[in-house]
């Protein structure tokens, strides 16, 4: 009888000392793969390749990916290496911003100000619905996307030259892109656990009174209506973008 092989570990990219990576941390870790933390902002470095790892995640932070700090810009400088070797990146708001920048692209606050914290509604592009095999239809997106994602941003990304948009948004227009294969930026937060937005909400409640910012009680009476499909989104995403056409569809439940 042949032995399963240990997946390989990811990498995961954090920006703060006490950061999580939340429920994308959990599901990873449920399919076998261990979570390789680096913090470069605390001096971490990042490995020269990835041919040990199956691929990896970079998450936000309160960093801008226009920081002059050493540390964002070689960060931004690695992600030429998955881009290269093709191993799967998948970039978490502030992570999709450097992906967005290392591609070219432009970064920056809204025109008019407004910011994103709380839940809001997205659109997926028949390019995102076809990606986990929903249907495309006028009426996107497909069950596979949820319609109301959680964000706490105030600056968002151009498409970079040659990437595919797979979600939208009426505030910030890209929510979701893909670049290559393997590449995926995504400007929403859907790691976020209950304990992890109630530290948000209290560690950066000035930021709730930004222009467009929810106040702090919809943030969770919305988790209650949003938060399954984000989900089941979240697990049958993180299949396809490992490459297991076996994973389960988000709209198949």
């Amino acid at each position: 009888m042949a032995v399963a092989e240990t997946p390989l570990p990811i990498l995961i990219v954090l920006h703060q000392e006490h950061s999580s990576p939340g429920r994308v941390g959990r599901l990873l870790a449920e399919r076998g793969h261990r979570l390789d933390i680096r913090r470069p902002c605390l001096g971490d470095e990042l490995p020269t390749t990835l041919a040990g790892h199956a691929g990896a995640v970079v998450f936000g932070g309160p960093q801008s990916a226009n920081d002059c700090h050493d540390y964002v810009r070689a960060e931004i400088d690695w992600i030429g290496v998955p881009l290269r070797e093709g191993k799967p990146y998948l970039g978490i708001c502030l992570g999709a911003q450097m992906l967005a920048r290392q591609l070219g692209a432009r970064v920056a606050p809204h025109p008019d100000g407004l910011v994103e914290i709380g839940y809001y509604p997205i659109r997926a592009t028949e390019a995102g619905a076809r990606m986990l095999h929903a249907p495309a239809a006028s009426t996107l997106p497909g069950p596979a996307w949820p319609d109301h994602v959680y964000h706490w941003h105030s600056e968002g990304f151009e498409l970079p030259s040659g990437a595919e948009l797979l979600a939208k948004g009426p505030t910030f227009p890209n929510q979701a892109f893909r670049y290559g294969p393997r590449a995926f930026g995504i400007q929403f937060h859907p790691e976020v656990t209950h304990h992890m937005m109630c530290r948000w909400t209290v560690q950066g409640g000035e930021r709730l009174d930004l222009p467009g910012a929810r106040p702090r009680r919809a943030h969770f009476t919305d988790r209650l209506q949003h938060d399954a499909r984000i989900r089941l989104w979240l697990e049958a995403f993180l299949g396809r973008w490992l490459g297991d056409e076996n994973a389960p569809s988000a709209s198949g439940h």
